[in-house]
């Protein structure tokens, strides 16, 4: 265990700054806390007008302390004051429960960045503000204000986890203890000021007491360091798990083009929690119980839709899971129903036939009433299958805590609910081991602004392209051609357009519609179908790539995939495979075969742009996909301020 490490989780000596004399209070939980649950290092009490607090002897200040100081955790609103005393007195790490920070507005904010200054400058790193702090529960170190700890015991176990929400962590510690599972370390990151999600969960990744890191998210806030943590706990073994909030539309602010729409703030967190190898999960209740099925597992890294098997003691306690499985995507690959026949041997003889067969990929045990007063029935055998390689989990229906307590203690993961099962098990079956470091050249572009110079540079065919100046509109582009008012975006609904003109008459007819603006003449250009190529550098998540079924009813499909840039061509063409809008020039029903291979590579071309730090959004609408190549007829690029 580093220092860091050693100071967060195992202090030698806590100091507990504005610790206060009565129990009733939230400043004396972290001392009463700290004795309730065993803690055996020191306990130093900061509160100067009192020599004595709760037993502990007391001191005015950090600096009148004798000897060593591990751990700080200020409860104080002068927290500037504190943290200079933690850095005179050496302490290596400060938690912060005083708010009045970021979380309270601009002027928090610019509080916060000048305490975090002071903290680099004092060598002291800062959990918090605004964190309810941080437990360790097989080092018995229980540092936190949660009320949670008023428990009599709190049950160990291997799942750890970071919250950007104090309070969950209580509710996720209270929720598990009830189905009997346990938990290493607990981490409040507050409004993660210095120590961020990321670097907490590179100190999991080395931790001895957890297999299973468990997230509890309200945003991201540093893309980079999580996907580098990831990418460390996935070479440690130690699957990551995340919960995260704002999946609905509520809020988000849609970029200009049909990427930025598309690429909406979850659906760019999907993007790189697939990147990062990050098992995302729906529902709070399977975050608490899908620890069992993932620890000690390596990503499915399916590249079909899973399959699954089910035995059961009841067909309808079974088909509501089933019926949410096939909701996400899952595949059922076969039914063993057993309801009024099951006996212990033959439950358990079907599961064992299943957890051997190689025509599905996981196994779900359906137990209904016997779970809760004949357990030999059907949980036995289940019991019985602990050592099975492939994952297996389980549904009770009635409420039977015995019995999911029972299989816990044994590693199997357990579920009250269909919809927390299915969560868990379709979750398991899409997880995909992290993605290794791209590498790639960065692309010259010659300092090209102008889209179809700037798509040019990178590699696109584009259709010629000449702008035609007013008042003559010369232009040398063969005809039939395309005209469009220049630099207008989604040209067909501001009637900006108009296609086929076929020669020079018709152009000249059609001239004054634009009303007197420069036009963009191109090549009439024709293909098998149209997408979508678009970039975008999400201001969560980072650099984005996307494919989708192209044209003007691109953002009403919404059909479209998306990956964190760059990507290279095979990856390019796996996304391909992903869009239901483009299975027609993939050969579908001996149709016309498309490019793929040129379409992926414009993929690839295009989403190197995350390699130029000055763009922020670029796309190709329509890109058009051709039986022999690709040609792109219309793009935008948006820069940085």
């Amino acid at each position: 265990m580093n220092r860091l490490a050693q100071a967060l989780f195992r202090p030698r000596a806590v100091a507990l700054i504005g610790a206060s004399g009565d129990p009733a209070k939230n400043t004396a939980r972290p001392q009463r806390y700290l004795r309730k649950h065993g803690y055996t290092g020191r306990i130093v009490p900061i509160n100067p007008g009192r020599k004595e607090v709760l037993g502990e002897t007391a001191f005015a200040t950090l600096t009148d302390v004798p000897g060593e100081i591990d751990h700080a955790f200020i409860m104080i609103e002068d927290v500037e004051r504190a943290l200079e005393d933690c850095g005179a007195k050496g302490v290596p790490v400060a938690s912060i429960y005083s708010n009045g920070f970021a979380d309270s507005g601009p002027d928090g904010a610019a509080r916060q960045a000048r305490l975090i200054e002071q903290a680099k400058r004092l060598g002291v790193r800062v959990l918090g503000p605004n964190s309810m702090g941080a437990i360790d529960i097989p080092g018995r170190m229980t540092l936190t204000v949660n009320a949670i700890l008023e428990m009599e015991r709190l049950p160990a176990g291997g799942a750890s986890i970071v919250s950007q929400s104090g309070t969950m962590l209580g509710t996720v510690l209270s929720r598990g203890a009830a189905r009997g599972l346990g938990f290493a370390k607990l981490v409040s990151v507050g409004n993660e000021a210095d120590l961020g999600v990321g670097e907490i969960v590179e100190l999991l990744a080395a931790d001895a007491d957890t297999r299973v890191i468990l997230l509890f998210l309200e945003t991201i806030r540093d893309a980079q360091r999580l996907l580098l943590a990831c990418r460390k706990s996935h070479a440690a073994g130690k699957p990551v798990v995340a919960y995260k909030l704002g999946r609905s539309a509520l809020g988000e602010a849609l970029a200009r083009s049909h990427t930025g729409a598309l690429a909406g703030a979850d659906a760019a967190v999907d993007a790189y929690f697939r990147d990062c190898g990050i098992v995302r999960v729906d529902f709070l209740e399977t975050l608490i119980e899908i620890p069992p099925l993932l620890a000690g597992r390596k990503p499915s890294n399916l590249s079909r839709a899973g399959r699954v098997a089910v035995v059961t003691t009841t067909g309808g306690g079974a088909a509501a899971a089933v019926d949410r499985l096939g909701a996400l995507g899952v595949e059922l690959a076969s039914m063993n129903d057993l309801t009024m026949t099951a006996t212990n041997d033959g439950y358990g003889a079907t599961l064992e036939r299943l957890l051997r067969s190689p025509d599905c990929d996981a196994v779900l045990a359906v137990v209904g009433s016997s779970a809760q007063f004949h357990p030999q029935l059907a949980v036995e055998p289940i019991l019985r299958a602990v050592a099975a390689e492939k994952p297996l989990a389980a549904f009770l229906t009635p409420h039977a805590e015995a019995s999911l307590a029972l299989l816990a203690s044994r590693g199997i993961a357990a579920f009250r609910t269909p919809e927390a099962c299915a969560d868990a098990l379709a979750a398991f079956l899409r997880w995909q081991a992290p993605r290794p470091a791209p590498s790639r050249a960065v692309p010259d572009l010659n300092g090209k602004t102008d889209p179809f110079e700037l798509f040019a540079a990178l590699g696109v065919p584009m259709a010629p392209w000449q702008i035609a100046q007013p008042p003559h509109y010369a232009h040398g582009i063969d005809y039939p051609v395309a005209v469009k008012a220049a630099g207008v975006e989604h040209k067909t609904e501001k009637r900006a357009l108009r296609l086929d003109i076929l020669n020079r008459k018709q152009f000249d007819e059609i001239v004054p519609a634009f009303g007197g603006v420069p036009l963009l003449v191109q090549r009439m250009e024709r293909g098998l179908a149209e997408a979508l190529v678009g970039y975008r550098d999400d201001p969560v998540v980072g650099p984005l790539v996307l494919v989708g079924a192209g044209g003007v009813l691109a953002e009403l499909h919404k059909d479209c995939s998306m990956r964190c840039a760059p990507v290279s061509v095979a990856e390019a063409e796996t996304m391909i495979s992903e869009v239901k809008g483009l299975a027609a020039i993939r050969g579908y029903r001996n149709l016309p075969r498309g490019d793929m291979a040129a379409l992926a590579g414009v993929i690839s071309q295009v989403s190197a742009l995350a390699l130029v730090p000055d763009v922020s959004e670029a796309e190709i609408n329509p890109l058009l996909v051709r039986s022999d190549g690709v040609v792109a007829v219309d793009a935008l690029v948006a820069f940085k301020e």
